[in-house]
Formats: C-alpha cells, sequence, structure tokens
C-alpha cells in the first residue's frame, strides 16, 4: 500500500491551480480544513469554485478565501452567516449557485459512487426546477446570470426534477483520525458534509488530527476508505490551524440561588 502522507499542508495544495474547482468539507465552523484552506490562501490560489455546505464566516474557514478576492464562484445551501459573501454577491463580484442542502449532499455522493444524476423532489415548482433563481448580479443589480429550467419528470404520480452530481477537482476535508494509506474516521458532528466531499473529489486531501499507522483502526469504524483519499496532513496540536471555533455561543443567565429545583 501506498504511504500518503504529506509533510506540511502547504505541500499537500500546491498544484491546486488557479480556477480549480473544490468540494470542503464542514458544516458551519464544525469539522472545516482550516490548515489547508490557510495553506491554499498563503500560495495565492485564485479564481477558485467552491462546493460547501456555506461560505465560512468572515475572517475563519473559506471566508479568508472569499474576503481576499479568491472564489469566483460558490455551490452552497446555506450563506447567511457571511457579510462580506453578501456584499459580493449583491455588488455582482460572485457567482452564487443557492442549492437545497439534501440535493447537494446528493450531488457530492453521486459523483463519488460514480452517478452523473438524479431525480429529487426538492425544489419541485420553485426557480430551483422552473429557473431563474439568480446567480450573478451586475454592478447595477440587475441579474446578469439565471439558473436554466430543468427537466421534471413524474415518478408515481409525484414530480421529480433532475439534479446533476458534481466531481470537483479537489477536495478538502477534515477528519479526526487517519491512517497512512488514507482511511479516515470523523468525530460526531464534524462528519456531516466531509465524508460526502471526500468521496466526490478527483483528489481528495485530508488533514487529520491524529495520525495513526495502518492497522490501528478498526475496520468496522472507518467512515471513508483510503480508496477516495490520494494525500493526508497531520495536523499540529495547538496550533493556529486546530483550533475549534464555536459559530454562535448561545449562554444562559445563572439561576439564583434558591431559584429552580
Amino acid at each position: 500500500m501506498i504511504d500518503k502522507v504529506v509533510s506540511s499542508a502547504a505541500d499537500a495544495v500546491a498544484d491546486i491551480p488557479d480556477g480549480a474547482s473544490l468540494a470542503v468539507g464542514g458544516f458551519g465552523l464544525c469539522g472545516i480544513p482550516v490548515a489547508l484552506i490557510s495553506a491554499l490562501h498563503d500560495q495565492g490560489t485564485t479564481d477558485l469554485e467552491t462546493i460547501s455546505n456555506n461560505c465560512g464566516v468572515d475572517d475563519w474557514g473559506l471566508g479568508v478565501l472569499l474576503s481576499d478576492g479568491r472564489i469566483r464562484r460558490t455551490v452552497s445551501s446555506y450563506v447567511g452567516e457571511n457579510k462580506e459573501f453578501a456584499r459580493q454577491f449583491l455588488s455582482g463580484e460572485l457567482e452564487v449557485v443557492l442549492t437545497p442542502q439534501g440535493t447537494l449532499a446528493e450531488k457530492l455522493r453521486a459523483g463519488g459512487a460514480g452517478i452523473p444524476a438524479f431525480y429529487t423532489s426538492a425544489g419541485v415548482g420553485t426557480q430551483v426546477s422552473e429557473g431563474g433563481l439568480p446567480q450573478k448580479y451586475d454592478a447595477d443589480g440587475a441579474v446578469a446570470v439565471a439558473s436554466e429550467p430543468k427537466d421534471v419528470r413524474v415518478f408515481n404520480g409525484a414530480e421529480y426534477v433532475l439534479e446533476e452530481s458534481v466531481t470537483p477537482d479537489f477536495a478538502l476535508v477534515h477528519a479526526w483520525k487517519g491512517d497512512r494509506h488514507g482511511n479516515l474516521m470523523f468525530h460526531a458532528t464534524a462528519m456531516n458534509f466531509n465524508p460526502l466531499c471526500a468521496m466526490a473529489g478527483k483528489i481528495t486531501i485530508a488533514e487529520v488530527e491524529e495520525l495513526v499507522e495502518p492497522g490501528e483502526l478498526d475496520p468496522e469504524h472507518v467512515h471513508i476508505p483510503g480508496i477516495f483519499v490520494q494525500r493526508v496532513v497531520p495536523v499540529e496540536a495547538g496550533s493556529p490551524q486546530s483550533e475549534k471555533r464555536i459559530e454562535k455561543r448561545t449562554v444562559s443567565e445563572p439561576a439564583a440561588i434558591g431559584e429552580g429545583n
């Protein structure tokens, strides 16, 4: 078996060119490949197309690339936490393909499974299927690019819209544990979109919190087998890239003495 470990995040992303398409794991700020995104930012790669549930926040995750104008187009589901994202979209600087979350997940999964397209009920009867959803504005605020109508068919009396799968040039994912052969385990909710992105990418790069030797991972607990992964990068504990941020911290006021049960 091939040892897929790369010494640094910088080396792992060094061949990602301008204009590449990237599937990026994570949900909000949970399970995002911060080290790989940071390395990509440091090397100056630009004109990117990202496929990700969201586009980070203003100063973290994909938001770092976005704020420097490195992302040309994004396919996303939820973009409400990034003010710079909204500004770029409404000013005509960024093309956005808003996609129902389950549809986005299946686009990635189907791409990894070799399925070119599939039918889903999500979006039937809306601009998702009928076309006309704004994807890019011009400088004056007029719609410059709108979505095209999609094929709709009836199965068992219900309508379904045809969606095409995605197979981006690269995938960047964050895993809890990984071995030298590229077998990966994800922890709790950090699993989110990471396995789907890992399947879909033509070249998948995984940053891992803990690198183990082949045979140390229980095969029954492996979430993504190494056949989907081409590069593995250990992320040093305590480094800035290992920080795990909370998108929204919500706390309650402590109860007064004597209150409650």
